[in-house]
């Protein structure tokens, strides 16, 4: 009996996930079955580390502009600006106020002070 090529599907299934590990180290870019769970493995932490991102720059824009307004009036805080500006329906989100608080200090200062009166 003759022997019998196989077809050319595995072979690139293989490829095709040994160009996405191909920056890996050792037998993480070479070895099939370490391959297969390096990729799994980077994804999940890939996947993970996206939703931890947003975290970390929701903290950074917080302690940036509660340092501002702490810096202009002792008594007056973070969470009181946020309270302030939910009251009067202000819609700006931490992200443009923190830019403001580094850009634009006198800015944040005049809106906090509208806020409070």
């Amino acid at each position: 009996m003759t022997r019998i090529r196989r077809g050319y599907i595995a072979r690139r299934r293989r490829t095709k996930i040994r160009l996405f590990v191909s920056s890996f180290r050792g037998a993480h870019s070479r070895l099939t079955r370490s391959i297969t769970q390096q990729k799994i493995r980077a994804l999940v932490s890939a996947h993970r580390d996206r939703d931890r991102q947003k975290r970390n720059f929701r903290r950074l824009w917080v302690t940036r502009i509660n340092a501002v307004i702490r810096e202009n009036m002792v008594s007056y805080s973070y969470s009181r600006l946020i309270n302030n500006l939910y009251k009067k329906q202000l819609l700006l989100n931490r992200k443009i106020l923190a830019q403001i608080a580094i850009l634009n200090r006198n800015c944040l200062y005049t809106i906090s002070n509208d806020i409070r009166k």
